[in-house]
């Protein structure tokens, strides 16, 4: 696949900041192709596993997002940080990763508790509280990965 290439060659932000924002931040918005082609856009909560590059999410085991998924893996991540802005400046600088790749089910159980245990780590829950969510839910929970085929990151000023 070809994916379009950031235009503002000033604008792009290093692989090493893409990561760092994938990391510290907890969510994000996923994008499917939903029902008679329109895109569905919602939010994530997502580990992002850096050794393997590799995106983690769950889901209900039913509904659009999934179906969707079911239909078509290609999937569009997007993910920004808190922004900042610069001394005496009103407008916010925002950095951004998109991410294009297939989402597909993680079928080995011990790799799908592995990744929510991850993604709960990203707040502040006790591991006993992590445990009791895992023993309640985790039957009804599909653990999703994203394989990235293309990862791009730059910054705007919202002005």
């Amino acid at each position: 696949a070809m994916f379009r290439e950031i235009v503002k060659k000033k604008k792009i932000i290093s692989r090493e900041e893409c990561l760092k924002i994938l990391n510290e931040q907890v969510r994000g918005v996923i994008a499917v192709q939903g029902d008679d082609g329109y895109p569905y856009a919602s939010p994530i909560n997502f580990y992002y596993d850096p050794d393997e590059n590799m995106l983690y999410f769950h889901s209900a085991k039913f509904g659009h997002r999934v179906e969707a998924m079911n239909r078509c893996d290609k999937v569009s991540f997007c993910v920004y940080d808190q922004g900042y802005k610069e001394e005496g400046d009103w407008a916010w600088i925002i950095k951004s990763v998109v991410i294009f790749g297939r989402a597909e089910p993680v079928t080995d159980s011990a790799v799908a508790e592995w990744a929510c245990r991850k993604l709960s780590a990203k707040f502040p829950v006790s591991k006993e509280e992590t445990d009791d969510e895992i023993a309640r839910s985790f039957v009804a929970t599909y653990v999703f990965r994203v394989v990235p085929e293309h990862m791009s990151g730059k910054w705007v000023r919202e002005a």
